[in-house]
């Protein structure tokens, strides 16, 4: 039987093309997923936990779509070109890689594009990033068979989905949704529940497949809780809980990572550094530039003082693009730190986090205030965090309440430790970049100058 020939046969089975033509087996789950794609379906959505073989699926559909049908175009979008160019086209073009060579010879790989060489313009594979101020990644998609495939779809923006409904209009068109469940409101959402009678819906924990090792699922479970939204969403492929106490929802951390924003160009770098108290914790160093943070947050386990300083001292010689401010939490060792940078020319500030807020009587105290700056930040939509898998989750892991008096409290470090979660370093490194250009730190000492901080947190970036 020639290729074509068993290609026709593999239309109504797209497990079957899985695996006699790119030699893998599909889960449980993948199979159904692709199963209601061949019987018709209209709308596929999937929500799920990390690591559970969705990538894989969605290059599977792509290239069955375009391999079994005729005039048929895939189109591939992520609302990042990273998520485009590091996760899912490169899959895809994996997976052909390791097909027979009588099925690859009937393409052409180019960048961005995987085109079926005996009619290109109408049988291709295209990537598109989906991006707000560019909404129309899935407009304009004629063909006699259309297949939209939505990877990381809660971060893809509503004008998007908004703008695809003319591709939607072929009598062979389906739209494949998948992605962390991270935000609880949004057209993917919404899938799952308003819509869920028009879209065939999908759920996958990471405990329900043997692809997420039992030590991933144990470290999620110790590290952030099973009650948390990071557990919920990471690990059991739930949408988070819309009444958490955490004080940065995750929607707000995923779509900042999510956003193609460049760094502000003429604005200067400010450091954060925490430094680890416990045996456990990590010292840490965070990068801001204005709207941008622009590196995963440095960590260090096991320096002590004068090695954490030499280790910072080496960041700041190494770097084009000095910081003007280095802000150190001053509380412990980190104010051994703060003179020893001091007197090696740096400019540290040390900063006491348990002291009074700068401003206003709303926050407990100064280190309340500073996440919630930081959240202010994040709310202002055109600022981008680097992925930084730790941060991300550190972020949306500390929670707030209130004092007798009605003022804001965050977390302790050691709060945290008594619920079983680690210590946010890389978060509490990235809220004191807040501190503006003031801090405290006279020689070391936590003699705030509180005017100056006053006017300048009001102001910050």
């Amino acid at each position: 039987m020639s290729y074509a020939d068993q290609l026709v046969l593999m239309r109504e089975d797209p497990v079957l093309f899985v695996e006699g033509i790119l030699k893998a087996e599909p889960d449980k789950w993948q199979a159904e997923v692709m199963a209601a794609v061949a019987s018709g379906s209209r709308g596929v959505s999937i929500r799920s936990g990390h690591g559970v073989g969705k990538t894989s699926c969605l290059s599977w559909l792509a290239l069955w779509w375009i391999a079994t049908h005729y005039h048929a175009k895939v189109v591939i979008t992520a609302p990042t070109s990273a998520q485009l160019q590091d996760a899912l086209l490169p899959e895809t073009k994996a997976w052909l890689k390791q097909a027979p060579r009588e099925y690859r010879e009937m393409f052409n790989v180019k960048a961005d594009r995987i085109e079926l060489l005996a009619d290109p313009e109408r049988n291709f594979i295209s990537a598109k990033t989906s991006r707000a101020e560019q909404p129309d990644a899935l407009q304009g998609v004629h063909a006699d068979h259309v297949l939209l495939i939505c990877d990381e779809a809660s971060g893809v923006p509503e004008q998007v989905y908004e703008s695809a409904g003319g591709s939607m209009s072929a009598h062979h068109a389906t739209m494949v949704l998948a992605g962390n469940p991270v935000r609880s409101s949004g057209y993917f959402y919404d899938t799952f529940h308003k819509m869920s009678d028009r879209w065939d819906t999908f759920h996958v924990s990471c405990e329900d497949t043997k692809r997420v090792s039992e030590d991933y699922i144990e470290e999620c479970k110790v590290r952030y809780g099973e009650e948390s939204n990071v557990y919920r969403v990471r690990v059991l492929g739930e949408f988070p809980r819309g009444d958490d106490d955490t004080v940065i929802p995750q929607e707000l951390v995923t779509e900042a990572i999510n956003r193609d924003v460049e760094p502000t160009r003429f604005a200067p770098a400010v450091w954060g550094v925490d430094v680890a108290r416990f045996g456990s914790d990590s010292s840490a160093l965070c990068k801001r530039k204005g709207n941008a943070i622009t590196e995963p947050v440095r960590l260090w386990r096991n320096l002590d003082t004068m090695q954490l300083t030499g280790a910072v001292k080496a960041e700041y010689d190494s770097t084009d693009d000095r910081p003007v401010e280095i802000f150190v939490d001053s509380i412990g060792l980190g104010a051994g730190v703060v003179d020893r940078l001091r007197e090696l020319g740096l400019p540290a500030f040390g900063i006491n986090v348990a002291e009074s807020p700068a401003m206003g009587t709303q926050y407990m105290n100064l280190r309340s205030e500073l996440w919630y700056k930081a959240k202010a930040w994040l709310e202002g939509r055109d600022v981008r965090l680097p992925r930084d898998a730790t941060l991300k989750s550190e972020l949306a892991t500390v929670r707030y309440n209130y004092t007798s008096s009605g003022k804001v409290k965050i977390e302790s470090k050691g709060e945290l430790k008594k619920r079983g979660v680690a210590s946010p370093d890389s978060a509490d490194a990235f809220v004191l970049t807040f501190a503006s250009e003031a801090g405290t730190a006279m020689g070391g000492r936590s003699a705030r100058r509180v005017g100056r901080l006053k006017r300048n947190l009001a102001g910050v970036v």
